[in-house]
């Protein structure tokens, strides 16, 4: 019997969200169905909606979300009834050359359930992600769950499913910050935020966060940044550098994604620096710099994905760190809301009102 369930959607380029009856099957094969507790409102789930991802209306949204596992289907080993989960969108296949070269963080096969979600007329719904959490049930594949322990708050723990994950692997896989570090982050958003308490927790010792809104850079100081610019008032570069003895930041972590956050990242970086992109560009984006600029530089260049991270390895590691009282990620979570506010949710995000709405169910 498929489930019949409340959910958010966005049906066309721009319009609100609405929500509505969304029929979810039963899980066969390797799909889980999976009741969602909590989903984080992220950027991306606006970028659906607005069409900066693509063009499959409609969209089930949501995809930062935990939950508990209700039914599995026949060839399911990895989880099981019960089970609190948080869900992941890379679900690494363990077959594709990145996963036999012992690179999993770059997975090229991400597996998904083999069934679509839809609505009460049969029209199929595209899932954010591959994940569609902004519902009361959701259908994933085993791999898109990661048991943690069940203790956690699930709005916290839902966090790491994408933008808190992202932040923090930023610095502490990607960046590979290291104890007495130095390290700047231009744009202290949800990810930026991350990326500073991931490198506080690798043991930096100088961080450097930079925006242009006074609220992000306060947020910023309370999550770990040991100091702040605002960019509007100050040029980052020439700040960074004077916060670094003259030399520039170990690694410099561009959360934001432009063009003219990218240059001021590589400028920013001592001479064998490491920049990192978390922030996503869009495909219109484009950089033009002298060759000579990069000769005359050494470190490394790096792009982000999903923090680079393995969900098995590092969910449940960082949920323990959590509640150990090391790692806060509570102070991520701004607001809680029902399911028929994500549309205030986006317009408060827009605004830069909050580091994280949750929608709680």
């Amino acid at each position: 019997m498929p489930n019949y369930v409340q959910g958010v959607i966005a049906r066309s380029k721009g319009s609100s969200v609405e929500t509505v009856t969304v029929v979810v099957p039963d899980p066969v094969g390797h799909d889980v169905l999976v009741r969602v507790l909590a989903c984080g409102v992220c950027h991306t789930d606006l970028a659906y909606r607005e069409g900066g991802i693509n063009d499959e209306y409609p969209f089930l949204l949501g995809h930062e979300a935990a939950g508990v596992v209700e039914a599995v289907g026949e060839q399911v080993t990895h989880v099981e009834a019960g089970d609190f989960v948080v869900l992941n969108w890379r679900a690494v296949c363990g077959e594709c050359r990145a996963c036999k070269k012992g690179k999993p963080w770059y997975c090229f096969n991400t597996h998904n359930a083999s069934q679509k979600m839809a609505l009460e007329d049969g029209t199929e719904l595209t899932s954010a992600l591959g994940i569609g959490a902004f519902v009361e049930k959701t259908l994933v594949h085993e791999g898109q769950c990661t048991k943690v322990d069940p203790s956690v708050d699930p709005a916290v723990a839902g966090l790491l499913g994408c933008g808190v994950m992202a932040g923090l692997g930023a610095a502490m896989n990607t960046g590979q910050v290291s104890r007495g570090d130095s390290v700047a982050v231009i744009g202290c958003g949800g990810v930026g935020d991350a990326a500073i308490v991931g490198a506080a927790l690798a043991g930096a010792t100088t961080i450097v966060a930079v925006d242009r809104d006074d609220q992000k850079l306060r947020w910023a100081v309370e999550l770990g940044a040991t100091h702040t610019v605002n960019s509007a008032e100050a040029d980052a570069v020439v700040a960074v550098q004077e916060l670094t003895g003259g030399f520039g930041a170990d690694v410099v972590i561009d959360a934001v994604g432009r063009p003219e956050t990218w240059r001021q990242a590589f400028s920013a970086r001592d001479l064998a620096g490491t920049v990192v992109l978390v922030g996503v560009p869009t495909p219109q984006m484009r950089i033009e710099m002298p060759l000579l600029d990069f000769f005359s530089h050494g470190g490394a260049l790096k792009s982000s994905w999903y923090g680079d991270c393995l969900p098995e390895r590092d969910f449940p590691m960082l949920v323990d760190l959590h509640l150990q009282g090391r790692l806060p990620l509570e102070k991520f979570v701004t607001e809680r809301v029902g399911l028929n506010d994500v549309e205030k949710a986006f317009a408060a995000m827009g605004a830069g009102q909050v580091l994280r709405s949750v929608v709680v169910l």
